[in-house]
């Protein structure tokens, strides 16, 4: 009795199996929005330089979440400014030392040297010159973070590589470093 029904539990799914696939009908699509997708208007040129299109400007005045502006220009006139700047936004508890030295040793000491005497390997070696100790300069905390966020003379920006509490943490610790 067991093999009859066997028997045709396997002639019924050959039956079935053969039955789906019909080459002379269309077959039914699973979810056909997975295959056929609507198409939409894109956003060609003429309407994107034309201003036509809002989705893709935002709004006037807006800031990405988590950004705290920098007001201070970059011009001469910003650097100077910066200098009056003698306390950092974050407090004692934020700044991480151990983590500020290490971003120091990553991005600074290659030129400024690790006790910031302007003796980096890179100034050791010839490839860069006049490097400035930090110990003969009058810097602030908030010089050191203008230029940090915007570069001063051979000295570019680190504001891709470094983010706004890291630069103000390795201002920090380049005070530090200045008063050792």
């Amino acid at each position: 009795m067991k093999s009859v029904y066997k028997i045709t539990l396997l002639v019924g799914m050959s039956i079935l199996i053969s039955s789906c696939h019909d080459k002379g009908e269309r077959n039914y699509e699973y979810m056909p929005n997975m295959y056929e997708s609507v198409a939409y208007e894109t956003y060609s040129e003429g309407k994107v330089f034309n201003g036509d299109v809002e989705a893709q400007v935002p709004p006037t005045g807006s800031i990405k979440r988590g950004f705290v502006p920098y007001e201070i220009p970059n011009t001469t006139a910003g650097y100077e400014q910066s200098k009056t700047v003698t306390t950092s936004p974050l407090d004692s508890t934020a700044v991480d030392m151990e983590k500020a030295k290490g971003l120091f040793d990553i991005y600074c000491a290659i030129c400024h040297g690790e006790k910031g005497n302007g003796q980096g390997k890179l100034v050791t070696q010839g490839k860069f010159l006049g490097v400035p100790s930090y110990k003969d300069r009058a810097i602030t905390v908030g010089s050191i973070f203008h230029v940090e966020t915007y570069g001063l003379n051979a000295m570019g920006s680190y504001a891709n590589q470094l983010t706004q509490t890291e630069r103000w943490m390795v201002a920090a610790y380049v005070l530090k470093l200045k008063s050792e």
